[in-house]
């Protein structure tokens, strides 16, 4: 039997978003469309999700008014969950990779790299995801893919501007 999505008996904002975000793929949906993603197939590909839940993901992230179609992009609500995002790959980078960061990401004007909380430590400003560029770190991937958007996000590239 699967998990119910909602939190019915939770009166709180993060249980709200929660029940946006928080399920399975739906984040790693985010963070593709952050990387410029913006076609289904290359979604489904990169991603390795069922057609189905990623219908299904987009669907809601598109309700939720955090997702519009065609092709697929970030709405200014979905730009904000940039902190999050970044942060959660920071935590991720911090506690649960050996070897250094597998992604860097650098203020697009001055060239620096962004500290842990997502600011330019040159600039003094946090900036937004379209002057951010992503680019590999030293760390080695725990799985090296080959399809063309992991091949692509080899590349320095800034956020949001789209891969394909």
């Amino acid at each position: 039997m699967a998990l119910p999505r909602e939190y019915e008996t939770q009166a709180c904002a993060l249980a709200r978003s929660l029940e946006v975000v928080g399920e399975r793929w739906t984040l790693l949906i985010v963070r593709d469309l952050f990387f410029g993603v913006t076609r289904f197939t290359d979604l489904q590909a990169h991603l390795d999700i069922p057609r189905a839940v990623l219908t299904q993901r987009l669907a809601r992230l598109a309700e939720a008014g955090i997702v519009q179609r065609d092709p697929y992009a970030l709405t200014d609500a979905g730009r904000e969950l940039w902190p999050i995002v970044h942060q959660l790959m920071q935590w991720g980078e911090r506690h649960l990779v050996a070897d250094g960061p597998v992604r860097l990401f650098a203020h697009a004007t001055c060239g620096t790299e962004l500290a842990h909380d997502g600011a330019c430590p040159t600039c003094g400003t946090a900036p937004p995801p379209t002057d951010i560029e992503t680019r590999p770190g030293s760390g080695t991937p725990v799985v090296v893919r080959t399809d063309p958007i992991s091949v692509a996000l080899r590349r320095p590239h800034r956020l949001l501007t789209p891969l394909s």
